[in-house]
Order: structure tokens, then sequence, then C-alpha cells
């Protein structure tokens, strides 16, 4: 005799915020789309914040533009935001040093399609 079983329900797993306050500053977890139409900020895909990148990842063009994008949105200089981890992958954590996470929210806030 055959059972029914109910299929387990999917855990909701929760998702941590892509931007998170450290002591050296506001740590930020990315999510990049190289050689884009343009350079832009697109919005939070997960747990992380999605940008697209017109530059092709050779060489490292694409870090140095978004390096170069997110220094112009948080009104920073390009020496303060610092990769730390994932140069050559499309998920990247970054720290802008100076910086809070309300700081950045109110930057790249909803409604704030940031382009270049």
């Amino acid at each position: 005799m055959k059972r029914c079983v109910t299929p387990p329900r999917p855990r909701e797993v929760p998702t941590s915020d892509p931007i998170q306050d450290s002591p050296e500053g506001a740590v930020l977890v990315l999510s990049i789309q190289p050689r884009a139409s343009r350079t832009e900020y697109v919005g939070v895909q997960g747990d992380a914040l999605k940008f697209r990148v017109a530059a092709p990842p050779v060489d490292g063009a694409a870090n140095e533009a978004l390096c170069r994008f997110l220094a112009s949105c948080l009104g920073v200089t390009l020496s303060r935001v610092i990769m730390k981890a994932g140069a050559g992958a499309r998920r990247k954590r970054v720290v802008v040093k100076g910086v809070t996470g309300t700081q950045v929210r109110e930057s790249l806030g909803p409604g704030k399609g940031v382009t270049t």
C-alpha cells in the first residue's frame, strides 16, 4: 500500500542585508553584470546589490569601472573603494571607507536608478 506523503515545505532562508557596517566602513555585497549597455545601479537582487557595468571583464576593466561608479555615487574618492573579495567573479564584496550603511542606502535608495 502506497502512502501519500506531503513534500516538505521549502525552508525560508533569511536573506542577509547586502549593506553592512564595519569598523572600516560600509561593506557591500554586489552582483555584477559586465558588458552592459551602460553602467548603472539596478537594485537589490536576492542578498546582493545588482550593478550593470559597461566595461568588459578583461584585465580588471569591469572592476575599475565599478569602483569608479561607486565612488561617484557615494561621493568619495576612488582610493576609499576597496574590493575585498570576488575580483574575478560576478559576486563581489567591497568596502567603502568612511561611509556608513545608512549613507549608502540613501545614495542608492529606491527610485535612484543611478546611471553613467
